[in-house]
């Protein structure tokens, strides 16, 4: 009966056979320790020569890491194993050899591991960086399809850009137009939520920012929600309500990599609602107070996110940052029209922003003025301005990088961990 490895202690006592990979193996006399792995976890197979015969105990004392074979055998407990169970191995099939697998129990280098990404990903950390992952996707769509909200994709293709053109990747798209690939699905999201309410657009983007940081690729995934009648108190709860979901969630099912990823929970236990929320005037005089550069009017670099994050024992919401260093969507404080009614969610050690959003400019006039202020080609946002023609009302929405969430949630040093292919300023391949 072929079992998953996740599945084993359903079958304590059964004879099962295994598919997989062997990852690491040990012997000791007439015993050989197999580490198995089969995708859904790892499990030690016990092979005796007394059990197998002598050919078959000889054959298995050569085989080499990653090799691909088929196991059968009686699953029994073991208090002492790291899953709780092991197997008693009757026959063993290999399947696919496997000769000088090039990632060994060594220390590797950060480029020789990422040349090998393809194959970087087979050890038991990168698995369960991915699967958390996987669990943090499934939350967040979790959280929005509970709550009535609609996913509506939008193009990755794009006639003009959201937020500048800087930083936008060109592509040919036929004879004599050049289209740019998405930096954020928001604007076409702004027109989805005015047909069905609340809506949110999941799908990778693109930065062309030739940045070398350990929070920055650039092409990843974003979850933007839009929600019609909203204003920035009510993102600001939406975004609040996700992350504490979220959170919840992994720590609910993924203790598991989180023990393999050796994360300290208890600060991750932490992220409950109320987040604490402060202007940006009040950050700004937080970090002057603290010896920092930062000017009012500037935006906050690394160390100045850190520096907040590190006062409070959960993510912090900064609000009303200058209109000056927001996009030109950002609906400005009609008590002081310098500043943008936008929000940006900080997350705690030293992970800066995992969220920016606000509520958006509805008025139309105001918004023709700021694409002139931003030196953007009117006629590329026409459709745009339309939704400002024919009913406009306040809205808002925020995006969320699934790969900062990563990085935070499971601990990680580098976005370049979260995502199974990562693409930096220098890395195409694989």
């Amino acid at each position: 009966m072929h079992v998953y490895i996740e599945d084993i202690g359903t079958h304590e006592g059964d004879e099962v056979t295994i598919k997989g990979w062997l990852h690491n193996r040990r012997s000791s006399g007439k015993i050989h320790f197999l580490i198995l792995r089969d995708g859904t976890g790892f499990i030690q197979a016990v092979m005796s020569k007394a059990a197998v015969g002598d050919e078959a105990f000889t054959a298995a004392g050569h085989l080499s890491q990653e090799t691909a074979v088929i196991v059968t055998g009686t699953a029994r407990a073991d208090t002492r194993a790291p899953s709780g169970y092991e197997i008693d191995v009757k026959t063993l099939e290999i399947v696919g050899a496997s000769h000088d697998y090039p990632i060994t129990p060594k220390e590797h280098g950060v480029d020789f591991l990422l040349d090998r990404r393809h194959l970087w990903i087979r050890s038991e950390r990168q698995q369960a960086i991915l699967r958390v992952r996987h669990e943090i996707i499934n939350a967040v769509r979790d959280f929005f399809n509970a709550r009535g909200f609609i996913l509506a994709d939008t193009p990755i293709f794009t006639p003009a850009a959201c937020e500048g053109t800087t930083t936008l990747f060109p592509a040919q798209y036929f004879e004599d137009t050049t289209a740019y690939l998405t930096q954020s699905g928001q604007l076409y999201n702004e027109a989805n939520a005015m047909a069905l309410g609340k809506v949110y657009c999941f799908g990778p983007t693109f930065r062309a920012e030739k940045s070398k940081t350990r929070r920055h690729l650039t092409e990843f995934w974003m979850v933007e929600p839009e929600v019609a009648y909203a204003d920035l108190d009510d993102v600001m709860a939406l975004a609040e309500a996700m992350v504490v979901s979220v959170v919840g969630r992994v720590l609910d099912r993924r203790q598991r990599e989180l023990k393999v990823l050796e994360r300290n929970t208890s600060a991750l236990e932490n992220v409950q609602s109320p987040f604490p929320r402060i202007t940006y005037d009040d950050a700004v005089q937080r970090l002057q107070a603290q010896g920092l550069p930062i000017q009012w009017g500037g935006d906050f670099g690394g160390p100045d996110e850190t520096a907040i994050a590190q006062m409070f024992d959960r993510p912090v919401m900064v609000h009303r940052y200058p209109s000056a260093i927001k996009a030109f969507y950002m609906k400005p404080d009609p008590d002081r029209p310098e500043l943008a009614l936008g929000v940006d969610v900080l997350a705690p050690e030293g992970y800066g922003e995992i969220i920016g959003g606000g509520e958006r400019l509805a008025d139309l006039a105001l918004l023709l003025q700021r694409i002139k202020d931003h030196d953007l080609p009117q006629d590329a946002f026409e459709w745009y301005l339309d939704l400002r023609r024919y009913g406009s009302v306040p809205h808002g929405g925020f995006g969320m990088g699934i790969e900062r969430a990563v990085a935070w949630i499971c601990g990680l040093e580098h976005v370049r961990e979260t995502i199974p292919y990562p693409r930096m300023l220098y890395r195409l391949y694989p």
